[in-house]
C-alpha cells in the first residue's frame, strides 16, 4: 500500500517528489535543479491563488444539500456537496476558486445524466432511469479522487446543508480516497467497491425519493475524477 499523502506534505519539496513517485537521490544534478524550479513555480501559483472560504449557500424551500467535509480539529473543509433541486433533479457540486471550472454532475428528471466543466460536457450525456415515476435499484452519480479541500480553502457551515459526511485526516487526500454518491431506492444500497479501496464511512439520506447515498473509501491507487 501506497504511503498516504497529505496536502501539507505537497508543500515541501520531498512531500512533492514523493507525490511525483520521483526520488531525488536518483536525479543529476541538473534535473534535480529543474524539478526544483518546477516546485517553486507550483507553490508560487498555489500561494496567489484565491481560496474559496465559507461557502454562504443560500437556503431554497424545497431542496436538500449533503456536504462530505474533512474534519481537522475545529476546522470543517468541504471537499464535494450534493445539492437535490426542487424539481427533483440531482447535482454533485465541487468548490473551486475558479468560476468558469464549474465542473458537477447533473441527473435530470427524464434520466439523462452527464458530467460538465467550463460549460463543456465532459462526459458524453448517458440515459438512465427517469426520476418520474417509481425508482427501482441503485444509480451512479460518480466517483470522485484527488482532494485537496485546504488548498481549495472551502470552509463547510454545517447549518447550510441537509446533512454532513464528516471524514477524519489521513482519508481524502490528493492522491488517496475518494467518493461515492448513488442515488436508490429504500432500504436498498450500492454493492460496487472499486478494488483496492474499503468503505471507510456510508451515510444514507433519506429526505425525498431516491434517497442519496454518499460512500467515503480508502484507497493505495491514484485515480481522476470520473463517472
Amino acid at each position: 500500500m501506497q504511503e498516504f499523502i497529505s496536502e501539507d506534505e505537497l508543500k515541501t519539496f520531498d512531500g512533492w517528489m514523493k507525490y511525483q513517485a520521483i526520488d531525488p537521490a536518483t536525479l543529476t544534478p541538473e534535473q534535480l535543479v529543474t524539478w526544483r524550479d518546477a516546485f517553486e513555480d507550483g507553490r508560487k501559483r498555489a500561494a496567489a491563488a484565491p481560496k474559496v472560504g465559507l461557502m454562504k449557500l443560500q437556503p431554497v424551500p424545497g431542496e436538500h444539500l449533503y456536504a462530505v467535509a474533512v474534519q481537522e480539529g475545529s476546522d470543517l473543509w468541504l471537499t464535494l456537496w450534493v445539492r437535490r433541486s426542487r424539481k427533483g433533479e440531482y447535482f454533485v457540486m465541487q468548490p473551486t476558486s475558479d468560476r468558469e471550472w464549474d465542473l458537477h454532475t447533473s441527473y435530470h428528471l427524464d434520466g439523462t445524466r452527464h458530467m460538465k466543466s467550463r460549460d463543456h460536457k465532459v462526459v458524453p450525456p448517458q440515459r438512465r432511469q427517469p426520476l418520474t415515476g417509481v425508482f427501482r435499484g441503485c444509480e451512479d452519480l460518480g466517483s470522485y479522487f484527488g482532494h485537496s479541500p485546504k488548498g481549495v480553502g472551502a470552509i463547510c457551515d454545517p447549518a447550510a446543508f441537509s446533512g454532513v459526511v464528516r471524514v477524519a485526516p489521513g482519508v481524502l487526500g490528493p492522491r488517496h480516497g475518494g467518493v461515492t454518491v448513488h442515488l436508490v431506492e429504500p432500504d436498498h444500497e450500492p454493492t460496487e467497491v472499486f478494488s483496492g479501496t474499503r468503505i471507510v464511512t456510508r451515510q444514507v439520506f433519506r429526505d425525498a425519493l431516491p434517497w442519496v447515498v454518499i460512500t467515503v473509501v480508502s484507497s493505495d491507487w491514484e485515480q481522476s475524477p470520473s463517472s
